[in-house]
């Protein structure tokens, strides 16, 4: 297998398709295989992507704030088994230790995300909060806890900004300069950091605007109509986003893991651990991982041994870095552009993860080349009607037939929007917004999960 070629291939046909727009790397024992990058990193399409290309890498920040926190707990001025509430006294739920925090296992309230805080400061004082201010509102949103910690996985942002405020206190120093002293520089990421570019402006046109569909047209996230109040609102939190950083500096922290520069193999073993739930289980087991360590999904693969990873993504934004403990082999893709199909962009993905575990990619199919040619309509209008369906951000309140189609009027974040349903099975549709099916059954619809009843 030809996997540098097989990688440019299968790149250049997903931007040729919409569904990929940035940069990747793969590398094994620490030589480049494949590199390269489709596009441009603005919406105006005048500056054509470069491979030294500057990305926001949304939550596989995730991964270098608990870097962090095991630093501090080196030193001994964290403890992984200390509560929180020790460092803040102010944090209303006892018990949340800092292990906690790390798996997503706190108990928090389910529905408090950072929207929820960020947004309304933003649109009454015109300003950008600051992460220091998380833990006021956290105190005076006067939430009770969704469950005892370690009761439940739960992932959020929240955990990895109140952990942010701790790697501060404890050290002295600020989470942007800690971060830059003793991890960025030492493993030699030299175009690392952590940057706020909506409060403080973009240091160069090597940035890569991230960007979302609008209206048919590409427009960066921080102007949408749709996402500006949330990307513009949070940019001045820390510890779950906001590492701007290229592939090159992502393979030089593979290097430095696998040299332990930064972290010793023990402490990176701890990290790489599945945290336990109460009942013994371990945190976000399904049956592809083995469970959430810190700031790291990992799992066992037959043939390659521990992997670890982590996805990150915004408004326009799509992040993934895989780390192969034991076969020593890396991957990251990097995406600044919304992509225009789901299931196309799905597969684009898993076909690049495929490459570099020497398997055959599946085809790069977008959902009307998936969709049956000339399906029976007959029983579709028993499909119409309106629905209580409510998952994450979105709503689906109406399906209707609209020139001799299926189409949906659902939401998202508030706002609405009219999407045609692509049949691609009996009772299966797909739709364009997502990479999963919505399958119709008795008075009801299914999505991810989750089952909407007709009204």
């Amino acid at each position: 297998m030809d996997k540098k070629a097989l990688m440019e291939k299968f790149a250049r046909e997903a931007y040729e398709k919409g569904v990929f727009n940035g940069t990747w790397l793969y590398a094994e024992n620490g030589s480049i295989i494949s590199k390269g990058a489709c596009g441009f990193r603005d919406a105006e399409d005048k500056l054509p992507m470069q491979e030294d290309t500057i990305f926001e890498m949304a939550s596989v920040t995730k991964m270098f704030t608990a870097t962090a926190v095991m630093l501090l707990v080196r030193e001994g001025k964290l403890g992984l088994d200390d509560e929180y509430a020790g460092y803040f006294p102010d944090y209303p739920y006892p018990g949340v230790t800092i292990r906690h925090l790390l798996t997503h296992t706190s108990g928090m309230p389910d529905d408090f995300e950072t929207a929820a805080w960020v947004v309304p400061v933003l649109e009454k004082e015109h300003r950008i909060p600051a992460n220091r201010e998380i833990l006021r509102f956290i105190r005076e949103s006067g939430e009770p806890a969704a469950c005892p910690p370690g009761e439940k996985f739960r992932y959020t942002d929240v955990g990895y900004t109140l952990l942010a405020e701790a790697v501060e206190k404890v050290s002295g120093v600020r989470f942007e300069d800690f971060l830059k002293q003793n991890i960025f520089e030492p493993a030699g990421m030299k175009d690392s950091a952590i940057c706020h570019t909506r409060r403080d402006g973009r240091p160069s046109d090597r940035f890569a605007r991230n960007m979302v569909l609008e209206g048919g047209h590409y427009v960066p996230s921080d102007v949408s109509k749709y996402e500006s109040g949330y990307v513009v609102g949070s940019d001045g939190l820390n510890g779950c986003d906001y590492l701007y950083t290229t592939i090159f500096d992502m393979l030089a922290w593979d290097r430095a893991l696998r040299e332990e520069t930064v972290l010793t193999r023990e402490e990176q073993q701890v990290m790489y651990t599945p945290g336990r739930l109460n009942n013994g289980e371990a945190a976000a087991a399904d049956e592809d991982m083995a469970g959430y360590g810190f700031g790291w999904g990992a799992v066992n693969d037959p043939d390659f041994g521990l992997i670890v990873s982590h996805s990150g993504g915004m408004p326009g934004l799509s992040t993934w870095f895989e780390h192969f403990v034991d076969a020593d082999r890396m991957l990251v893709i990097l995406g600044c552009r919304e992509e225009a199909d789901g299931k196309a962009y799905d597969a684009f993905f898993e076909g690049m993860r495929a490459i570099s575990k020497d398997r055959e990619p599946k085809p790069i199919r977008t959902i009307e080349e998936l969709a049956i040619p000339d399906p029976d309509r007959s029983g579709w209008d028993a499909f119409c009607g309106k629905y209580d369906f409510a998952c994450e951000d979105y709503r689906i309140h109406e399906v209707y037939m609209k020139d001799g189609n299926l189409y949906a009027e659902l939401s998202y974040k508030g706002d609405s929007r009219e999407e045609r349903l692509y049949p691609v099975g009996e009772n299966a549709f797909g739709i364009k917004l997502f990479y999963s099916n919505i399958t119709f059954g008795d008075n009801c619809l299914n999505l991810w999960g989750e089952t909407g009843k007709k009204l």
